[in-house]
């Protein structure tokens, strides 16, 4: 018996549900249909999918709904997300699709599709098309498109196109944590193919994800900060479940965020001119580092398919969300974990520093990170009306995505998760007095609000 549909499973930039619940096998199938309309008859996409157990039927299931619509596929296999867009990309394909639930528990599934160029299709770009299409589920047959398996072919090159643009790696010691996901075995293939001394954990893809949770964050990579502390590593790295975001772990076990990393870039490779895009969470640092360099600070709305787009069009060097989403010119706009890695890599390399020395030579400002949880149908609302309370105050606001009120000696913003049914506090100043004010200050809204 089929799911009733819940629409609250199709979001801003992808599919995402409980598999049993909200996800099964019919709804695979209707997503490869709606997905093959959506592009066309006559097309060819790539299809993939994650390490979760039930990605391998759920794959099967769309990969005959899309090729019921006439569309032909080369398929990928498991791939990391990010190879999805490279191969899109790459092969200048149509489209493409993957079976993949990022960063929830293993419980959950979805689905991340993509159109021609890697452009993530979410709601108001074409993911509304698709839900109305399958609510009314009438769709029929066409033809039968065919499939292609690509999955070795697409791995080497996706790996060998990432060695190509990285400098020897010889004697960094690397320690890396992909949680048993999508880039289990790959990256340590091509940090040691790079030269470097690559001492891995939790390194077999496993769609149980039994070593820690497929999100990385300071409570689920301790393990990652022993292994650096205890083995005299130059730098850690962890992935999340598909690979699309990246943290870091310095020498002295620390862990930064995407914000300091795209700051540490920017420091090291950014010329006078070139563009960066970050989004309102970011630490004032990256802006800080921008305008050292006299480089051009691009303030862009969370999520893939903004950022592609404004790198794209203001020809960016690179961008980052303090998530550790990752985005480079040369992977095509798209945000990329392992480009990520292997670009911090090198910068140590070419530094001859230690990765704790290079992030306190950045602006130090106090920061404070926190979720409350909020309905997904109440949690706009909810930021609207602090927006206006922000407002009464006589801030300067900045409502690119959420509410951001910045105060002169710091900023405060509050933005609707746009994954889950979440708010998101971000709070950051020059001391740690002003901090602690800011705080009560967004505790209070808050309270009020929700």
């Amino acid at each position: 018996m089929a799911l009733k549909l819940n629409e609250n499973i199709f979001r801003s930039y992808d599919i995402r549900g409980i598999y049993g619940k909200d996800i099964d096998e019919h709804l695979a199938e209707q997503i490869g249909m709606a997905f093959g309309e959506l592009i066309g008859p006559g097309k060819k996409v790539l299809v993939g999918r994650d390490v979760r157990v039930s990605s391998p039927s759920l794959s099967k299931s769309l990969i005959k709904g899309v090729m019921s619509r006439g569309l032909d596929i080369v398929y990928a296999g498991v791939i990391p997300t990010p190879l999805l867009y490279f191969a899109i990309s790459h092969y200048k394909l149509d489209g493409g699709i993957t079976v993949s639930a990022s960063h929830n528990p293993p419980e959950w599934n979805g689905f991340k599709v993509c159109r021609k160029d890697a452009y993530v299709v979410g709601l108001g770009t074409g993911l509304e098309i698709m839900r109305e299409r399958i609510k009314k589920d009438a769709f029929a047959y066409v033809k039968e498109g065919r499939m292609e398996d690509m999955s070795s072919q697409i791995t080497k090159e996706y790996l060998d196109s990432l060695s190509g643009k990285i400098e020897p790696l010889s004697g960094l010691k690397v320690g890396i944590d992909p949680g048993n996901g999508a880039y289990s075995g790959l990256a340590t293939e091509i940090f040691k193919r790079k030269g470097a001394e690559v001492h891995a954990i939790n390194d077999v893809p496993d769609g149980r994800f039994p070593s820690r949770s497929p999100e990385p964050n300071p409570t689920t990579i301790k393990e990652l900060v022993n292994l650096v502390k205890s083995k005299g590593l130059d730098i850690g790295i962890a992935f999340d479940g598909d690979g699309d975001r990246v943290l870091f772990v310095t020498e002295a076990g620390e862990i930064i965020g995407g914000d300091i990393a795209l700051a540490l870039l920017v420091k090291e490779y950014l010329k006078s001119g070139e563009k960066v895009a970050y989004e309102p969470s970011c630490s004032s640092a990256v802006e800080d580092e921008i305008k050292e360099m006299h480089g051009v600070p691009l303030l862009t709305k969370v999520g893939h398919s903004n950022f592609k787009e404004n790198m794209k069009r203001q020809k960016a060097r690179f961008g980052g969300e303090i998530s550790g989403h990752m985005y480079f010119e040369e992977t095509y706009g798209a945000d990329d974990g392992l480009f990520g890695a292997l670009k911090m890599a090198e910068l140590l390399q070419r530094r001859k520093k230690k990765l704790s020395e290079l992030v306190g030579q950045l602006p130090k400002y106090m920061k404070f990170y926190a979720e409350y949880d909020a309905d997904d149908q109440k949690k706009f609302g909810a930021v609207d009306r602090i927006k206006a309370d922000f407002s009464g105050m006589g801030y300067k606001i900045i409502d690119i995505d959420g509410v951001k009120a910045v105060t002169g000696d710091g900023w405060l913003l509050v933005r609707a998760s746009n994954t889950g049914p979440k708010i998101k506090i971000s709070v950051e100043a020059r001391t740690e007095k002003r901090l602690e004010e800011l705080k009560a200050l967004v505790a209070k809204e808050m309270a009020a609000a929700i």
